[in-house]
């Protein structure tokens, strides 16, 4: 898994509340292993039931192609824990969300794909997203590593993340990997276990 610590890019504004996984990407890309996610990313309010574009809708729009930055509404990811959501969004090139708030396990499945989703306060959301409706295709920088929020040298606010959050997305690391990590604690505890309890270290007999 990547790293992340900085990210510049393009915002885009998808801010309906409560947003469920089957409008992130619908069922019907799940079934097919060769589906592009990417275009299956709000397949239906960027795409009439024809397939012909809906040009209004933020992502169809030129200056948002290419968004990294996505400014979402309350409980965005709700609904199912497809994991399929956060997939999506990676493969349309979205590394970041900022919101109020996030579905649980949409969010703990954001961690896991290196997807940093920001929480915010209503103080600091105001003030992101008064900044990113004043210009189309305004970009910000997302700084990891100094918990800020910035537009080249203007800084719009600090944001707060759990400690070991912040860790496993600067070091690229997902739970797989963040366990490995303790592998010589691991290691030291099996040897403890066996010294100390004689049965480990013999095949257990069924009596059959």
């Amino acid at each position: 898994m990547n790293s992340f610590t900085q990210l510049t890019g393009t915002v885009a504004s998808v801010l309906d509340d409560d947003m469920n996984t089957d409008q992130i990407i619908p069922s019907a890309y799940l079934k097919d292993v060769h589906a592009n996610l990417g275009e299956g990313l709000f397949a239906y309010l960027r795409r009439k039931p024809t397939g012909e574009k809906i040009t209004s809708f933020v992502l169809e729009k030129d200056e948002y192609k290419h968004t990294k930055i996505l400014l979402v509404g309350n409980n965005f990811g709700c609904g199912s824990s497809r994991e399929h959501a956060v997939w999506a969004l990676q493969e349309f090139g979205i590394q970041c969300l900022i919101g109020k708030s996030f579905a649980e396990l949409f969010r703990e499945n954001c961690l896991k794909n290196g997807v940093l989703a920001l929480t915010l306060d209503e103080e600091r959301y105001s003030v992101v997203s008064t900044f990113v409706s004043k210009t189309d295709g305004v970009k910000l920088t997302i700084d990891l590593e100094k918990c800020e929020i910035k537009n080249q040298d203007l800084r719009l606010c600090d944001f707060l993340i759990h400690q070991n959050e912040r860790h496993m997305l600067l070091n690229g690391l997902d739970d797989i990997g963040l366990t490995l990590g303790h592998v010589d604690l691991i290691l030291k505890w099996e040897k403890h276990m066996i010294a100390t309890h004689s049965f480990l270290q013999s095949p257990i007999t069924t009596g059959y």
